[in-house]
């Protein structure tokens, strides 16, 4: 009667299928391709120690040709990851001298209109009677 049943062992979880949606490309310093390709000459004693370093690592085999090629021509510099594609054709010098532009066409035209309104004045004032103050013989007119 009084029988007790063993619980259920948990089952493993299972992992996430989904796919990520945006893919990160990996960079990798100077000092980790120098480590991992250290770690590499010193698997070459063991068969499949580089095999394993690779996967252990998540590396491809290229990867170790190319660092190995930037290290055997000296290029240190080479082996920090660089910005990838075109370089940039902006100047901005070309984007400064635009934005002048633009800035004193604003300035031209708003001096045009003060100005209109400034004669506009003079008329109604002229019409009005209203007497204009002299020139001042400094100014040019």
């Amino acid at each position: 009667m009084g029988k007790t049943v063993a619980p259920e062992p948990p089952t493993p979880t299972q992992p996430d299928p989904e796919v990520v949606p945006t893919a990160k490309r990996r960079a990798f310093t100077a000092e980790y391709k120098l480590a991992i390709l250290a770690e590499a000459d010193a698997a070459v004693s063991h068969p499949g120690g580089i095999g394993a370093l690779l996967r252990r690592e998540g590396l491809y085999s290229s990867h170790l040709v190319a660092w190995r090629r930037e290290r055997q021509t000296g290029i240190l510099k080479g082996l920090t990851p660089h910005k990838r594609g075109p370089k940039s054709k902006r100047n901005p010098l070309d984007e400064e001298m635009q934005k002048l532009r633009r800035e004193n066409q604003r300035l031209t035209e708003e001096l045009r209109k003060a100005a209109i309104v400034i004669d506009v004045q003079k008329k109604v004032g002229a019409l009005l009677g209203w007497p204009l103050p002299k020139a001042d013989p400094v100014e040019k007119p």
